[in-house]
């Protein structure tokens, strides 16, 4: 099995379990959040669906600029009732980009992040898939506190949760 192929085998377990958290994100809560200091659920639901784009990113391109000098648009996260359509269309996007690679390319080439044209971070594309599946991870966790503080259904992620007691 090919580094590539360990990567998408993860992403296919990983989607089910972030989809289910997606479809209980409550409508009309855009605005909440649990603390000041927290972003809004829209903005982290919308994050969590989206994330599947930045393995696209990774793999396609050399670098990102979060912040360029030039200025660049602000993220918008999707409309609450697209969360799980957006992930689903984000995530064939990056099964494409990883399926058009190889080990060696991922293994060999670097990827960076800038921020304002300065380099922030700069490590080989399999460490950056690596920390993002991990990021993904912890902000789905996030998420799923979100929805349990606004009584809302939190599904099995790696275990059964109270609302739900699939293994899955």
């Amino acid at each position: 099995m090919t580094l590539i192929d360990q990567f998408i085998a993860e992403l296919e377990r990983e989607a089910p379990r972030t989809r289910r958290v997606l479809a209980e994100v409550p409508q009309g809560k855009d605005a909440w959040k649990p603390h000041t200091k927290s972003m809004p659920l829209s903005q982290l639901a919308g994050m969590v669906a989206s994330m599947p784009s930045w393995f696209s990113l990774i793999v396609d391109q050399d670098e990102l600029d979060v912040a360029p000098k030039a200025g660049g648009g602000q993220y918008k996260p999707p409309a609450m009732d697209q969360l799980v359509a957006v992930h689903d269309q984000l995530l064939a996007k990056a099964y494409e980009s990883l399926r058009k690679r190889d080990d060696h390319y991922i293994l060999t080439t670097k990827w960076k992040l800038l921020a304002g044209g300065q380099v922030a971070a700069e490590d080989p594309r399999h460490i950056v898939i690596r920390d993002t599946i991990n990021h993904w991870a912890h902000h789905r966790g996030q998420l799923t506190v979100y929805l349990r503080l606004l009584d809302a259904k939190v599904p099995s992620v790696y275990g059964p949760s109270a609302d739900d007691q699939r293994f899955m």
